[in-house]
């Protein structure tokens, strides 16, 4: 028989009512519901292994966020009209996802997790991005599956002024500030957003916000645990533990572990120092140690490591390259780096090195993004790659990972605050490319990008600057420190990543995860003020490196002009069958672009050379331009005619020059006079309302003959009387 489905519900501000259901679909799973708002409606499964693999010492988490297109009534646009692997929208949503989850479960656990959040149902005013962790904690929570606490995520967004809780994507549209939160009942996990040059008290307005919608949700999932009665969690292999392994490993490395951290050396001399520490410590385990105590050895110099080197950053105030804890790394950055690109910046912070260049392209450039519910296209792309020899390291080079897809997403975010609007006729492509990482390439990216647009000739009003700030603290005595620009080794070790982007005005980026309880917003605020002071400095440095955009393109970069047509003349500017748009095209070396928008016609103009650019526009305004009686013009003859030649004086626009308007004097005859392909001035003198023909005269701009005769002198009227006479 089967059981009934149960379900909670609860509303958001407006009148919006949410229900989370489990127990009807996808009942083999550990873990199931569905969540529904409107028509949105959101499949999310919870599946662990019992036992992890032999050997694993890591937690093995998957999240996937998945869309279907016939949630939405479509078929995907693809080759083979079915959904292949995630796009980048789904990718982003399954990191907001995965890493909110990954912190609540314990620290000791091994087995293979797997989360599916699937959209089954789209409502093209509902988000579902900001409903999809809400479905993956819930499906946990009426599991088994060990986690420690019960999460949820939505998303903030400040519309006139008015914070809005997963508000509809007509609100979005209209936001000034779009922030996905994550948190537990009683702390922050993840924060991931946007703004248009908000303060920082702004942002921790929509974090308390936020917290207070996500406590309701967060008590509707523990509403549901309870009525399907999940009362205790699976109980998991522990990892094996030897504090005879753990004393020695303290005894003997404790002590070098700090004067390595304390020496203040380069990413690879630390590295090696460490290396070389542990072989001296597997050394001082005798020749045949057991392979078991030597995984425990490494395991335990590890969490030593960890250990030693915050408490050495709490305690003496200072960190493992020497810096204080508020100190950005050296800079150095350069503008036109390279030759070829449109713009191009290299910017260098300590160990962190990114090469970035701009691409300046047409409409036609413009990258399709394509979702379930709506599909759109973007003139701002942005892509970061980050190559294996950036860390000194060899990997197989594949297609961007979800790491890649995430950073590259935050950058640009970042950077199109500052973007020209949608009359900007460039597509425009930023590619960063990280030479050296050694902590926040993605803030790297932010400078680089910022630099190479103003180099590119981009109306980009303001630079941003990013910086990644960290977090350490120690429960025992509430010790804690904030640490800017933070090395690879720090955000490791660290108990918060906080990435901050933003102009001298405001905030314009946020990442931020969280791996600890209770960060106060005090604490919160602090990180700010620090972060904010961190991202002015380096924005100092970038003004000095290029304080403006540069006023023209490069030589080398497509010249544009952008035209508005009668909506009526577009047909003409096309032509039957697009004949005549591909002349022009043929002719200048031109690329046009025409969009119809509202009344009138919006005409891109793309070419690599000025004079091809120029001769293009003059064609289409000839095409669209309106004759007016009296206007002057040059005309190509195209016809001759024993009555005349028919002469084209404007792009498709041809009219009669009667033999009777060609000169002042009598012509018997047009031979000789002109010839087809002559260019002659001609002057419009009249309009055949009724016909449309125009009535063209060359004669009438030259100068006329004065044919009045001329008077007799005396001698010469003489002369003729005596002539006549005779």
């Amino acid at each position: 028989m089967l059981s009934q489905p149960i379900s909670v519900s609860f509303d958001l501000e407006g009148g919006r009512t949410v229900t989370i259901e489990t127990g009807k679909l996808a009942r083999q799973a550990d873990g199931s519901v569905v969540v529904r708002q409107g028509n949105c409606m959101i499949l999310a499964t919870a599946v662990a292994n019992k036992e992890p693999k032999p050997g694993q010492s890591f937690f093995p988490l998957s999240v996937d966020y998945m869309e279907k297109f016939s949630s939405a009534g479509r078929i995907p646009g693809s080759f083979f009209k079915r959904e292949a692997k995630l796009n980048d929208y789904e990718v982003l949503t399954s990191r907001l996802v995965d890493r909110a989850l990954r912190p609540l479960f314990p620290e000791d656990y091994f087995c293979e997790v797997q989360v599916i959040i699937t959209l089954i149902s789209s409502d093209i005013e509902v988000m579902p991005d900001a409903l999809a962790c809400l479905a993956a904690s819930a499906a946990l929570a009426v599991s088994d599956i060990p986690i420690k606490e019960i999460i949820s995520e939505v998303r903030v967004a400040r519309v006139d002024n008015e914070y809005i809780v997963n508000p509809t994507r007509t609100q979005l549209a209209k936001a000034d500030m779009d922030f996905m939160i994550g948190a537990t009942e009683k702390n922050l996990m993840m924060v991931e957003g946007e703004s248009k040059e908000c303060a920082e008290e702004d942002l921790v307005k929509a974090l308390e916000v936020a917290h207070e919608a996500i406590k309701l949700q967060i008590k509707a999932q523990q509403e549901l645990r309870d009525k399907k009665g999940i009362t205790e969690k699976r109980e998991y292999p522990k990892p094996v533990q030897n504090e005879e392994v753990l004393e020695k490993v303290k005894v003997f490395a404790k002590d070098k572990i700090y004067e390595i951290a304390k020496a203040g050396s380069a990413k690879h001399e630390r590295s090696d120092a460490y290396a070389k520490l542990k072989e001296e410590l597997v050394a001082s385990f005798g020749e045949e140690p057991a392979e078991e105590d030597v995984k425990l050895a490494g395991k335990y110099f590890e969490d030593l490591q960890w250990e030693v080197i915050r408490n050495m950053i709490l305690d003496d105030r200072t960190r493992l390259d020497g810096r204080k804890l508020d100190e950005v790394r050296p800079l150095a950055m350069e503008t036109d780096f390279l030759p070829t690109p449109h713009g191009s910046a290299l910017f260098t912070r300590g160990e962190t090195q990114s090469l970035t260049t701009v691409t300046l392209g047409t409409p036609l450039d413009e990258l399709l993004i394509e979702s379930a519910a709506k599909s759109d296209y973007s003139k701002f792309i942005l892509h970061y790659n980050f190559p294996p020899f950036s860390t000194g390291e060899i990997k197989f080079l594949r297609a961007p990972g979800r790491r890649e897809i995430g950073h590259g997403n935050l950058a640009l975010r970042s950077l199109k605050q500052m973007m020209p609007g949608n009359d900007y006729p460039y597509t425009v492509r930023v590619v960063s490319d990280i030479l050296e990482s050694n902590g926040s390439s993605s803030m790297a990216t932010v400078c680089a990008g910022s630099l190479a647009l103003m180099d590119a000739g981009v109306p980009f009003p303001k630079h941003v600057s990013g910086v990644a700030m960290g977090l350490i603290t120690r429960g025992t005595d509430n010790k804690y420190a904030i640490l800017t620009d933070i090395l690879g080794d720090e955000d490791h070790l660290g108990d918060m990543d906080f990435k901050v982007t933003g102009t001298r005005e405001g905030i314009c980026g946020v990442q931020m995860d969280i791996k600890i309880d209770g960060l106060s917003m005090d604490t919160m605020r602090e990180a700010l003020e620090q972060a904010r002071k961190g991202r002015l400095h380096i924005l100092d440095a970038m003004y000095n490196c290029l304080d403006a955009p540069r006023e023209e393109v490069k030589p080398h970069a497509p010249r544009m002009v952008k035209l508005f047509i009668d909506k009526e003349f577009i047909g003409a500017v096309i032509g039957p069958q697009g004949k005549v748009i591909q002349e022009i095209q043929r002719t200048t070396g031109a690329t046009i672009n025409i969009e119809e928008v509202g009344t009138v016609g919006e005409v891109s103009i793309f070419s690599p050379a000025k004079d091809g650019l120029d001769k293009a526009v003059a064609w289409i305004k000839g095409i669209v331009a309106v004759p007016s009686v009296g206007e002057v013009y040059e005309a190509t003859v195209k016809g001759i005619k024993e009555f005349g030649a028919f002469v084209e004086f404007l792009p498709g626009k041809q009219g009669l020059l009667h033999i009777s308007e060609i000169s002042w004097k009598r012509l018997e005859s047009m031979e000789g006079v002109l010839k087809e392909g002559d260019v002659v001035k001609v002057k419009l003198v009249g309009v055949d309302h009724k016909t449309g023909k125009f009535k063209l005269s060359r004669k009438a701009l030259m100068p006329k003959p004065d044919f009045t005769p001329k008077p007799r002198s005396a001698d010469q009227g003489q002369g003729e009387s005596n002539a006549s006479h005779n």
